[in-house]
């Protein structure tokens, strides 16, 4: 089955010049535009040597954020969820996607008043839907998300992301049908029990947020020994730089929307 990672399609968004005013969880810094902007292109290429064929929307000036397009739509295979962003800041970004996401999915849900939720704090494997209360995701964002999905087969686990990580997903992403990668501190919290966990190395978190593409792992640069970790499990990985999306919270996973 592996729905959780074979996809055909993704959808990413150019970062427009106002990124360098983007949200920060710290501040470290602000971007380069210039690099960004190519470190994008690489992005795109690597998901399209995974095999994606890729929608690219034009870039939003008045959303600096926007080009971490994951926060605003919950692909799933038969169907897509518009979040409701916990940023104010950032809600308008829905609203901008929602046309692209009508021409591409028959069955369309929504997240309403009083719910947040963004989708950079679910984590969706084989076997259910893991969603990371947080500051951007609250309780009634959960709860809606879970009768929504309660008639489509998924089913929703609630989880809470500690008071010191953004999104759930900056510290986890999965690595095949069974498998989690992780750091120490999320691992700490008991939300994968039930799963296989390989942890970032000391000093190296930044590199749970990756992204299993088919075959490939998307992975940020600048991660040796996780990297090696991972190739010595047998993960085909492709290197990315994430250095200038970093300083704005960004990952591999906020930069595209797969399905």
């Amino acid at each position: 089955m592996h729905r959780s990672y074979r996809f055909s399609h993704a959808i990413t968004r150019l970062p427009s010049e106002s990124v360098v005013n983007g949200l920060r969880f710290d501040d470290i810094g602000n971007p380069n535009f210039e690099q960004m902007l190519l470190d994008h292109e690489d992005y795109s290429l690597a998901l399209r040597e995974a095999g994606a064929e890729i929608i690219q929307l034009p870039p939003l000036q008045n959303f600096p954020d926007s080009t971490f397009v994951e926060d605003t739509v919950l692909c799933l295979s038969n169907l897509a969820i518009l979040m409701r962003p916990g940023a104010p800041s950032r809600t308008g970004e829905v609203t901008e996607i929602e046309s692209t996401i009508k021409e591409l999915f028959d069955n369309i849900l929504r997240i309403e008043k009083p719910g947040l939720i963004e989708a950079g704090d679910i984590l969706t494997t084989e076997t259910e839907v893991l969603v990371g209360r947080s500051s951007r995701t609250n309780g009634e964002g959960v709860k809606q998300l879970a009768q929504l999905l309660s008639d489509w087969d998924y089913s929703v686990r609630e989880v809470f992301t500690p008071e010191d990580i953004l999104h759930f997903k900056t510290d986890c992403s999965l690595l095949d049908a069974e498998t989690i990668l992780c750091t120490k501190r999320l691992e700490a919290t008991g939300c994968f029990s039930k799963y296989n966990v390989i942890n970032t190395c000391d000093g190296e978190e930044a590199a749970a947020n990756a992204i299993r593409y088919n075959d490939f792992v998307i992975f940020p640069t600048g991660f040796p020994r996780t990297l090696e970790k991972l190739q010595k499990a047998g993960y085909l990985l492709r290197e990315v730089n994430n250095s200038e999306c970093a300083k704005l919270d960004g990952g591999m996973s906020c930069l595209s929307l797969r399905f």
